[in-house]
């Protein structure tokens, strides 16, 4: 037996002990080092009409990595002992199950590793097509915002942060952007005044909400390029078709569902952390038990100072 959390209703979970998870052909079962908390996970905690509760043992953790425990027929290349990181979707929990060419092996020196969320963020860097020299600018600086400064800092552009919570933007600010502006001021006018008046090359919207969708679309230049990587999933959205068809924005949809594609953004994470161009540790700014993630997913559903993401260890 092994325990794993259930989100029984609107925020309210138990742990449960539920049979241990058995790896079929082609899968390897995973004894659990940690899981992060993503954003996509709050509705389902803080409760919604659509889903139906309780919700699956582990469900939704899906940023998992941990150690290989067992494998099932067919699997080659993955030893137990392995650590690893990848997708798999019930990892709130003591073990979880994941398919072997979902799994990428961690080096050695890797700490905590929530994988899925690590290739997100290089895969919307890379569908972004940031470049040296290229004005960039982020609405939103959580985990999934502040990784994509990073990147794109790397990748030489020059970076406009821009966020609610001032301790978002001190992070943002440490992991590369050249300025930082608060959503309470007037953004649209000190972000002209930053680029002489011809606003953003490339603007990555990365908190999910209408706000941010809409002030994304005016910080972004004539003929540049808007980037929806924010998770907007409460509802329908409305856009300013008139201001996009009259500059001729590029709008790109950053969320990859394609797993081998979700996988191959996990081993450039993977390969980016193991040689140093890139350390997420400072972002992980919350650690949990597996018996305290209620208090981290409500600490992630509230998003105090400070906050930038939590982790569930074990």
């Amino acid at each position: 037996m092994a325990r794993a959390a259930v989100i029984s209703d609107g925020r309210s979970l138990e742990l449960v002990e539920v049979a241990m998870p058995e790896p079929g052909p082609g899968e390897v079962r995973l004894r659990l080092e940690g899981c992060g908390v993503c954003g996509s996970d709050l509705p389902q905690w803080a409760g919604r009409p659509w889903f139906d509760y309780p919700r699956p043992a582990g469900a939704p953790g899906h940023e998992g990595w941990g150690v290989v425990d067992t494998v099932g027929d067919g699997v080659d290349g993955l030893a137990p002992g392995t650590r690893v990181a990848g997708l798999s979707y019930r990892a709130y929990a003591e073990y979880d199950v994941a398919r072997a060419e979902h799994l990428v092996p961690l080096p050695d020196g890797i700490g905590h590793f929530p994988g899925e969320a690590l290739g997100c963020a290089v895969n919307v860097m890379r569908r972004s097509g940031i470049a040296a020299r290229d004005t960039v600018a982020v609405v939103g600086t959580g985990f999934l915002g502040c990784m994509v400064v990073a990147l794109a800092a790397a990748a030489g552009a020059r970076v406009l942060a821009v966020s609610r919570r001032p301790s978002s933007l001190a992070v943002a600010e440490e992991m590369g952007a050249a300025a930082t502006i608060g959503l309470d001021g007037p953004v649209v006018e000190r972000v002209e005044e930053l680029t002489g008046g011809g606003l953003c090359d490339i603007v990555v919207e990365a908190a999910g909400v209408q706000a941010t969708l809409d002030l994304a679309g005016r910080l972004t230049r004539t003929r540049g390029r808007l980037v929806i990587a924010g998770f907007h999933q409460d509802g329908p959205r409305q856009v300013d078709m008139q201001l996009w068809n009259w500059r001729g924005l590029d709008v790109v949809n950053a969320h990859e569902r394609d797993p081998e594609v979700y996988v191959e953004g996990i081993r450039e994470a993977v390969a980016a952390v193991a040689d140093g161009r890139l350390d997420p540790s400072p972002l992980y700014t919350h650690s949990f038990g597996l018996d305290e993630l209620d208090t981290a997913l409500e600490t992630s559903l509230k998003r105090p100072e400070g906050f930038v993401k939590a982790l569930v260890v074990a």
